[in-house]
């Protein structure tokens, strides 16, 4: 028995055929079937995403620690290395100490309130028979509001002169001053950062709540006649992944989405008010033209809320059960 040989001309053949299989999205299983005529077809409709995140995330991203090492004209003459200069200027000062204090403090609160006031709203929007789409309109209808416009209200609700909020603190002997007294100030903040977060944990709650199955909401009912204990041990448990993944958002919300709040509440106020971390980047590299300070807190406020993530999906994501 003979072998035949192999020719320059059958291999041609041979990687032709490969490439013309791979072009047209034919498989040597003809069982198997693809989606696309053309392998390039889904990364074509993927490419504007990708440009999107490359552009205003991957290239700022790498812009900001970039400039992190470096001591920079506002009006860019020119750069001066300064190695970790500018982190341990940040993570030394007391200033910034008290920010991410305040940060964290603002996070917790802000975040256990609103999953609180959302979930426990779900929980009664779900019971409601008459009435129930104006009932659940109303408590939606805050999360349409723009969060400038959120914060533009709720100085209208603060403010020194005629706020309500005011007014109501004035009958109990207190006076109310958001914008100058820093815990006042807080205060107006975190009522508003949760008033225009509670509708989005009210959506996602409400959705999970309607899709617990009615074969164990009557199963609960006969095996536990008091409601709180039907709730803690069936109603909680099936809702935990809808929890996790708000918790998640609401970390995300705290930390950089009530920027525009904080901006509209303490702008053109006296310099002691509150502020986050995603605020004091801003003021010292906007307006205090600090690039290569602000880029380290923006780095230091990146890693921060990565690890934060990471150690939420390591340490309770184990806790949440699916299905």
């Amino acid at each position: 028995m003979t072998d035949t040989p192999f020719t320059i001309a059958e291999a041609e053949t041979t990687l032709f055929a490969r490439l013309r299989r791979w072009w047209s999205g034919e498989t040597a299983n003809p069982v198997k079937r693809v989606q696309f005529d053309r392998p390039l077809t889904p990364w074509m409709f993927l490419l504007p995403q990708l440009a999107v995140v490359a552009i205003f995330f991957y290239w700022p991203s790498v812009q900001a620690v970039t400039s992190s090492f470096y001591l920079e004209d506002p009006f860019g003459f020119g750069a001066t290395f300064v190695a970790l200069d500018n982190y341990t200027d940040a993570l030394t000062s007391r200033g910034y100490l008290s920010t991410a204090a305040f940060t964290a403090f603002f996070c917790v609160v802000v975040t256990a309130l609103s999953l609180g006031l959302g979930l426990l709203l779900a929980v009664k929007a779900d019971k409601v028979i008459r009435g129930a789409e104006t009932y659940k309109t109303l408590l939606i209808s805050v999360y349409a509001i723009a969060p400038p416009v959120a914060g533009l209200i709720g100085m209208m609700f603060f403010d020194m002169h005629m706020g309500p909020f005011t007014q109501m603190a004035a009958w109990f002997g207190y006076d109310l001053k958001v914008g100058i007294d820093y815990w006042d100030t807080a205060s107006a903040l975190i009522v508003i950062s949760v008033w225009k977060q509670i509708p989005y944990n009210f959506i996602f709650f409400l959705s999970g709540l309607q899709s617990v199955p009615v074969s164990v909401r009557e199963a609960a009912l006969i095996d536990a006649k008091s409601g709180w204990r039907r709730f803690c041990d069936i109603t909680l448990p099936l809702l935990a992944p809808t929890a996790f993944f708000l918790l998640v958002i609401n970390i995300t919300y705290t930390m950089f989405d009530t920027f525009p709040i904080i901006d509209v509440i303490v702008k053109d106020k006296p310099a002691n008010n509150p502020m986050t971390l995603v605020y004091k980047v801003y003021l010292d590299g906007f307006k205090g033209n600090d690039i290569g300070g602000s880029s380290a807190q923006s780095v230091i406020l990146m890693v921060v809320v990565a690890l934060l993530t990471v150690l939420q999906f390591r340490f309770l994501e184990r806790r949440v059960h699916y299905g």
